[in-house]
């Protein structure tokens, strides 16, 4: 199994982590497919939304697998006027990853990362590791200190 550039950089950091690897449908590359494959609850598992706002500056979410971003209150806890996500043409551009393999951690510039409150609910979440098939189960702390993460109530 290869090691990530989001594994590398928790490594570096010296964060506890494992790497879980599930089977890939090209067809179905949702977080509730991710829940299934490795027999998860869909609320540990965290996916990453790349976002804009209204001066087209770049901002991140992750949220529960199950769940929508609830826009306004992104906005709000941003401290924007509006945000949107971006097209998913422009999603690898951006980050450096593809659609379904989007980590939070290890995109190609640091952007503001907003997490959504309830992964402080549990030990560990999952985030994917920044391809399609991986997942990185970790400490949600341990996701905050690493991305400089806020948290915050952005879910609708």
């Amino acid at each position: 199994m290869k090691k990530t550039n989001a594994a590398r950089i928790l490594d570096r950091h010296k964060v506890e982590h494992e790497i879980k690897t599930y089977e890939v449908d090209e067809s179905d590359l949702s977080a509730l497919h991710v829940a299934h494959e490795t027999g998860q609850s869909i609320e540990k598992i965290f996916k990453t939304l790349v976002l804009k706002n209204n001066k087209n500056n770049i901002l991140v979410a992750c949220i529960p697998g199950d769940r929508n971003v609830n826009l306004k209150s992104l906005a709000k806890a941003s401290q924007n006027k509006k945000v949107e996500m971006i097209p998913l043409k422009d999603v690898q551009k951006i980050t450096g990853y593809i659609r379904g393999g989007v980590s939070p951690i290890g995109m190609k510039k640091s952007y503001p990362t907003f997490i959504h409150e309830s992964a402080l609910e549990f030990d560990k979440i999952y985030v994917s590791a920044g391809i399609r098939g991986q997942q990185l189960y970790l400490n949600p702390k341990d996701l905050i200190k690493v991305v400089n993460g806020t948290v915050a109530n952005i879910i609708e």
